[in-house]
């Protein structure tokens, strides 16, 4: 690199289900130091049935923003990143929330699916340095798959299976549950849904694919798992990173949830009250995911898009190439 210093950088990433920023230290391309505010906003709101978002979505996000704004500020970063994911590239009116975001003073990018994945798979790939994996990250509205092999010591950054679908946990549950619990059928017609894309993905890549050994996921849906499982109350990201989870697990978490309502969901030790109504839909999508792929294991990462970003973020302002190929729009504070 040009130049090797250490920064204070932000980075907020507007997603399906939740509005997420990092404030982070940063050096030679990797994070030193960082702390992380999420909020559940919810701003796919209806998106996948009428493709707009709705005013009060927009607005809770919005004000998510303000506060990670002023908590950017009072960190001392020297400039903040922004993207938006899924339900950004869905809404029609999408204008109205980026709008916003530009009179907070922010330079809002809507990232398509590969960078959204290339972002999770740097953010998740400095703790399985030199190994091949698989990196899955669930949100709300989608789904983003990577393989490869990050191994900075050697300069490699070698991705390949790079793809986003349209399958998440917000979109899961308005598209099938008519209520909580589902009527009869309803979870079986989301899981069959959910695992004909995911079958057809592992299924279309080329002969020659070396199958990763290991599979990481991220996001709210798996920590939530974790949490739910091992009853964590409260919340411990220092026991759910790298945490892993079973088929088994995953499967008796959906039994368990399957015959709840969202307050009774709610009330299981280690289910956040706003990701109630989201996160048997989310326990589905992970589990079809395990099954197309084969895998009985994965692999629970704290890290995810943020880390990326803030990694990312670190290269530019040191004058080098972004590793992912994707340089971020940075603003000011």
């Amino acid at each position: 690199m040009t130049n090797c210093k250490r920064y204070k950088v932000a980075a907020i990433d507007l997603g399906t289900v939740s509005s997420r920023l990092v404030l982070a230290q940063v050096e030679g391309g990797a994070i030193v130091e960082s702390s992380k505010h999420t909020e559940i906003t919810d701003l796919g709101e209806g998106v996948d049935a009428t493709g707009r978002f709705c005013e009060a979505a927009v607005e809770r996000v919005l004000a998510a923003c303000r506060m990670f704004v002023d908590e950017a500020r009072a960190f001392g970063a020297a400039c903040i990143c922004t993207t938006c994911t899924s339900a950004a590239r869905d809404a029609s009116n999408a204008a109205l929330l980026l709008d916003g975001l530009r009179e907070l003073g922010l330079e809002p990018q809507v990232i398509p699916g590969e960078v959204e994945a290339r972002l999770t798979f740097f953010g998740v790939a400095h703790d399985f340095a030199g190994e091949r994996i698989i990196v899955a990250d669930s949100g709300g509205g989608s789904t983003e798959l990577a393989t490869g092999v990050y191994a900075p010591e050697r300069g490699v950054f070698a991705l390949e299976g790079t793809r986003s679908l349209d399958i998440g946990c917000r979109r899961v549950t308005e598209r099938f549950f008519s209520a909580l619990p589902p009527a009869r059928g309803e979870l079986a017609a989301a899981a069959s849904w959910a695992g004909e894309q995911f079958a057809a993905y592992f299924e279309g890549l080329p002969s020659d694919f070396e199958r990763a050994e290991r599979l990481v996921a991220v996001g709210g849906t798996v920590t939530t798992l974790v949490a739910l499982v091992h009853e964590l109350e409260p919340y411990d990201s220092s026991f759910v990173h790298l945490r892993e989870l079973s088929l088994e697990q995953v499967s008796a978490a959906i039994e368990r949830m399957s015959v709840l309502d969202a307050e009774g969901i709610a009330a299981l030790p280690g289910v956040q009250p706003k990701r109630a109504g989201v996160i048997l839909a989310g326990a589905v999508v992970i589990r079809e995911l395990m099954r197309a792929g084969g895998y009985k294991t994965l692999t629970v990462s704290e890290n995810s898009l943020l880390a990326g970003m803030a990694a990312t973020i670190n290269e530019t302002l040191d004058g080098a190439t972004p590793t992912i190929g994707w340089t971020p729009s940075l603003s000011a504070l």
